[in-house]
């Protein structure tokens, strides 16, 4: 039985930067799988999301790094914030609290629409700048509008 997701990738979340993209909805993935997971997977589920996480976050710290981000500091720190939250949450998930796992998924579903939107968006504008001297474009489907009765 395939379960519906409850955090679902958009097109609102579309950058214009590829990598930055993809990765993001790696993320939504990842945190649905948090939300949809039984307490016997939830650890596992748990672990996904602290790999990705990871893997996210020292990728967009690189590109920071690499091409001189003006808002490097902010966001790095940001993301170091939901790490700790992360960490702390496998301990108690380890320790068999599967419910505290289920409030971070909520918590970062709250988050990760405005992160996005501020200081992802500024660091694909910047990539994109310094990749092709332009700016993002971005292409979302159109949503399909309700019959008028």
């Amino acid at each position: 039985m395939t379960q519906t997701p409850e955090f679902e990738w958009d097109d609102r979340y579309l950058l214009g930067y590829a990598a930055m993209d993809d990765t993001h909805k790696e993320f939504v993935d990842c945190v649905d799988a948090l939300l949809t997971a039984s307490d016997a997977e939830m650890l596992a589920a748990l672990d996904a999301f602290i790999d990705h996480a990871t893997r996210h976050f020292d990728q967009e710290k690189e590109w920071m790094s690499a091409d001189g981000f003006p808002a490097r500091d902010c966001h790095v720190e940001e993301h170091d914030k939901v790490m700790a939250s992360c960490l702390e949450v496998r301990e108690l998930v380890a320790a068999g609290n599967f419910e505290v796992a289920r409030d971070l998924a909520h918590a970062l579903m709250d988050w990760f629409p405005g992160h996005a939107d501020y200081l992802d968006s500024a660091l694909a504008t910047w990539m994109v700048k310094r990749a092709h001297d332009g700016s993002p474009l971005v292409l979302r489907r159109k949503k399909p509008q309700p019959s008028e009765g």
